[in-house]
């Protein structure tokens, strides 16, 4: 297989090449985390953050909680994607609108540059959990949007490029606890105000790693193959939940069509820093950096709901390997 990969080359992307003798997918930075728990002040955890390219450096929106444990948007910025800098004052979206720009907490974003435009999306608190949505040309001014959905939903991850004319989104609607039914559905709008034509993709279940709910991770990697899609995948256990990661693919032009799910996990919570913190067993993928030119990808995840962490892959081989271990449905 030669997998073309759709976007640009980034050859500064923060990479180091697989250990020698390990046989995983998916590789950890050795000097994880890259980002601890008291980054600022009275924070006691960065993590389920987004990074993109900038200006031949690195920015991000970055889920921040302090003592009072209540979730806010910081914009954090690196010279290399690895060493961070971070506002010390949350995101101050504007809107004209206060009941859009009312503020009851904000978690877990995503940013997805589509058309020279960087759109933001997150959990947003509006009588609940629902999709925030908000855009910046220059990662000073954010201009909030309508929120796009009815709560309750959660993991809204917009695609990187309009498809037949029309922007599409991820989400799991949910409830206000844990989500009993948690599948990912995309919902298509032709002006990010009204969504619709809602279709379901995937669902939880089989097999055990993603029997409770699953969830969109970072923004889908447009490849010759298909939408290649990162997710988190929870199980539950006698000791609770734990969050693991997992790769599917999906149409190029009708994405809410499966081509192919992974019948596993890709990255399972392990490692100290993945099994010790607020929420111990998580791993959360939420940003993601792709080179075009070498498909390498480079994944920052949420590690025990308390640290941001940053592991590696090579596209072609994700691929294959949805492919080769393909669920059955």
């Amino acid at each position: 297989m030669q997998l073309k990969i759709v976007g640009s080359p980034l050859p500064n992307i923060p990479w180091q090449p697989r250990p020698a003798g390990n046989q995983d997918l998916v590789w950890r930075y050795d000097a994880n985390p890259v980002i601890g728990r008291r980054p600022l002040p009275r924070v006691t955890g960065i993590y389920n953050s987004a990074v993109v390219p900038w200006k031949g450096e690195f920015i991000g929106v970055f889920r921040t909680e302090g003592m009072d444990r209540v979730p806010h948007l910081h914009v954090g910025r690196s010279p290399d994607g690895l060493k961070f800098t971070f506002e010390p004052k949350p995101i101050d979206f504007k809107c004209d609108d206060p009941e859009v720009r009312r503020h009851e907490y904000a978690y877990d974003p995503r940013v997805t540059p589509i058309d020279g435009v960087h759109y933001i999306t997150w959990c947003n608190g509006y009588h609940g959990p629902t999709i925030g949505l908000a855009r910046t040309t220059d990662f000073v001014t954010f201009e909030q949007l309508e929120n796009a959905f009815l709560p309750y939903n959660r993991n809204g991850v917009l695609f990187p490029r309009k498809v037949n004319g029309k922007f599409l989104m991820l989400s799991r609607p949910s409830d206000t606890g844990h989500t009993p039914f948690g599948d990912i559905f995309v919902s298509e709008s032709p002006d990010l105000t009204h969504w619709g034509r809602h279709r379901h993709i995937f669902g939880r279940g089989w097999p055990w790693f993603q029997g409770m709910k699953i969830g969109a991770g970072p923004s889908p990697i447009e490849t010759s193959e298909g939408w290649l899609l990162f997710y988190h995948a929870v199980t539950n256990t006698c000791n609770g939940y734990v969050y693991s990661m997992s790769a599917m693919l999906l149409d190029l032009e009708q994405p809410w069509k499966l081509i192919a799910s992974a019948d596993q996990a890709i990255l399972c919570p392990e490692a100290p820093y993945e099994l010790t913190g607020f929420v111990p067993g998580v791993c959360f993928p939420v940003g993601c950096l792709c080179d075009a030119a070498t498909g390498r990808i480079a994944i920052y995840y949420g590690a025990a709901d308390t640290f941001s962490a940053l592991c590696f892959c090579q596209a072609e081989e994700i691929v294959q390997f949805i492919k080769d271990h393909s669920l059955k449905r």
